[in-house]
């Protein structure tokens, strides 16, 4: 029964994905046994989430649609409807629209 898989393969690299990711997560608990008092490791550290956010969703948005026009006009009513404290709903639906309303327009036109 063989479907073309190198079970081999497959498995060590699963183990060195779990090795890889675990590394990151174990080393500060070894190695850091205090606070961290810097202020600028404090601030690094307090907005890493934040890019990799949003190295991870950038492209997404850029390349969801159909033209990178109608991504880039979503994206900004995004921006601007979460810059008025609009909750995520409605950002989500006002980017949709925008979306929506963008692509009708470059198909008219």
């Amino acid at each position: 029964m063989e479907h073309g898989y190198n079970y081999a393969y497959v498995l060590i690299a699963v183990a060195v994905m779990a090795i890889v990711t675990y590394i990151p997560r174990f080393l500060p608990l070894t190695f850091m046994r205090r606070k961290i008092q810097n202020r600028f490791i404090k601030s690094f550290l307090y907005y890493v989430p934040y890019a990799v956010l949003a190295a991870m969703t950038l492209p997404g948005i850029l390349y969801s649609t159909s033209s990178m026009i109608s991504a880039a006009t979503g994206m900004i009513a995004a921006v601007f409807l979460a810059y008025k404290d609009k909750g995520l709903l409605v950002v989500a639906l006002g980017a949709v629209f925008v979306v929506f309303v963008t692509e009708q327009l470059m198909a008219f036109l």
